[in-house]
C-alpha cells in the first residue's frame, strides 16, 4: 500500500520505521505511532526512541510486542 508504514525489527532490541505519521505516546514502556491506516503499538521494558525524522525513526530496548490497532 502506498505510504503504509513499514516496520522493521530486528531481534527484540531495535526497530525501524518508516513512513509513521506521528507519535502518539511514548514512554519507557509505550511507545504508540499513528500510520497512515492504524496505529502501531510497541511494548517492554526500557524503550527509548533513538532518532526520529519527518520520514523514519529507530526504537531501541527490549520489544515485548508490536500490535498494530
Amino acid at each position: 500500500m502506498l505510504g503504509a508504514a513499514i516496520v522493521t525489527v530486528t531481534g527484540n532490541r531495535e526497530a525501524f520505521i518508516q513512513n509513521y505519521k506521528g507519535i502518539l505516546e511514548y514512554n519507557t514502556q509505550t511507545i504508540v505511532l499513528q500510520g497512515k491506516n492504524c496505529k502501531i503499538c510497541f511494548e517492554g521494558k526500557r524503550l527509548s526512541i533513538d532518532y526520529y525524522t519527518n520520514e523514519d525513526m529507530k526504537i531501541s530496548g527490549n520489544i515485548d510486542a508490536v500490535r498494530y490497532l
